[in-house]
């Protein structure tokens, strides 16, 4: 198929989708446009070995220019799309170039959001190799750091900062850690981890406002309390980056609303990654958004494929990780379509925790272990997941039944 494309947004995303229509054998023109300079790059990274090395950070290249030139993709780099011309598909940049396109996609990925409380602007946050530098430079030995919000990225500042000798309090609003998406059981030695090293978490307290107190802040919370620190850093989440689609007239439900092959109400226009909603078709076409590395590459692949004229249905089983300490943590699908919960111990002694519906149909699993020990039994739990698999509660529990045979007998049961 020839024809010209440009993609809006130069992270993973929009990287992956540049890379996956040349290696799909598109051969129409492919322009990558991104606010950053530098090139495409990792973000899990960022709040793990950026943060905990000694050496310069780098980032992990995901698509330099040498690649760039041997696929035949144009990238603008350190420039925005001001507008986008629906009517004759063109959009301008924020240098004043228009480029034509027959293919539009959105990949612009979300930004980190801003602590909303007064004089919640002192707060850093993490989303850019910039920010992880300037983060990094405050990190050292008996420095007082502030993290509100033990979601995965607070959480995995709070590590990292700990690692480098800071004396780190978390601040949750929530009565628990990680709890949008990490089953409870899980959460609880993710937490259990963080305090024997020596973090000073606080759940069930909100933050009410943030003063100067000497060379740093004093920061006011909802129980009456305080606490002082030298940093301040916030991790409540991301806003999807829907500014763009918004003011060309796209439809917008919790990011850029797209179908389930990830086409916009315009069929010329798709979106993916960070930046969309969608409908999961094993979640009965609940619309959801997520903010995963996983999804952004799932996506990439589904887009590059309708681009050049495929009909292929976004379907993959939700999934992300996080490294804490010495403990690797992986949930795949959704935790808040759970109404029972089964636990079993795995040959290395990490936990796995299984979630199935009123069905009796498996939608969650997650699993806390040392390392990548649990790595093959979510895998495969994943698989029970996309098969729609009814499990026996008896067998998810009992460890001497291995997870694998109930693939295959969930395979020959269809």
């Amino acid at each position: 198929m020839t024809g010209r494309v440009v993609v809006v947004g130069a992270g993973e995303c929009g990287a992956a989708i540049a890379s996956n229509l040349r290696v799909s054998g598109f051969d129409g023109s492919v322009t990558l446009i991104g606010d950053e300079r530098i090139p495409p790059y990792e973000r899990p990274p960022l709040s793990k070995q950026a943060l905990t090395g000694d050496a310069p950070i780098v980032p992990v290249v995901v698509l330099d220019d040498e690649r760039c030139r041997a696929l035949g993709i144009e990238r603008r780099s350190g420039t925005r799309v001001r507008t986008i011309d629906r009517a004759s598909r063109k959009v301008e940049t924020s240098d004043g170039e228009v480029i034509a396109y027959d293919r539009l996609i959105l990949a612009t990925g979300s930004t980190a959001r801003a602590l909303d409380v007064p004089g919640g602007e002192v707060a850093l946050t993490l989303r850019t190799v910039d920010d992880a530098v300037a983060l990094r430079a405050h990190l050292a030995p008996g420095v007082r750091v502030g993290v509100i919000g033990a979601g995965l990225i607070g959480l995995e500042l709070a590590a990292s900062a700990r690692f480098r000798g800071c004396q780190v309090t978390v601040v949750e609003f929530a009565d628990r850690v990680l709890s949008r998406a990490v089953p409870a059981a899980l959460a609880a030695i993710i937490a259990d981890r963080h305090i024997a090293r020596g973090v000073d978490l606080r759940c069930g307290v909100a933050v009410e406002q943030i003063r100067g107190s000497g060379s740093g802040h004093r920061v006011l919370l909802s129980d009456g309390s305080s606490l002082d620190c030298d940093l301040l850093v916030a991790g409540v989440g991301a806003l999807p980056n829907t500014d763009l689609a918004v003011a060309s007239g796209l439809e917008v439900d919790n990011g850029v609303r797209v179908d389930a092959q990830l086409r916009t109400s315009d069929p010329a226009i798709f979106a993916a990654g960070d930046c969309c909603s969608f409908p999961h078709p094993l979640f009965d076409g609940r619309r959801i958004r997520l903010e995963t590395w996983r999804n952004a590459h799932d996506q990439a692949s589904v887009v590059a494929a309708n681009v050049i004229g495929g009909n292929m249905d976004y379907e993959a089983v939700p999934w992300f990780w996080s490294d804490q300490y010495d403990l690797g943590l992986q949930v795949a699908g959704m935790g808040d379509a759970a109404t029972a919960m089964v636990h079993r111990t795995d040959r290395h002694g990490g936990l796995i925790v299984f979630g199935l519906d009123a069905d009796g149909r498996l939608v969650v699993a997650g699993a806390v272990g040392t390392g990548t020990s649990i790595a093959k039994d979510v895998r495969l739990a994943e698989m029970l997941i996309a098969g729609r698999a009814h499990p026996d509660h008896g067998d998810l529990a009992n460890s001497a039944v291995t997870l694998k045979s109930l693939v295959i007998a969930a395979r020959q049961a269809r």
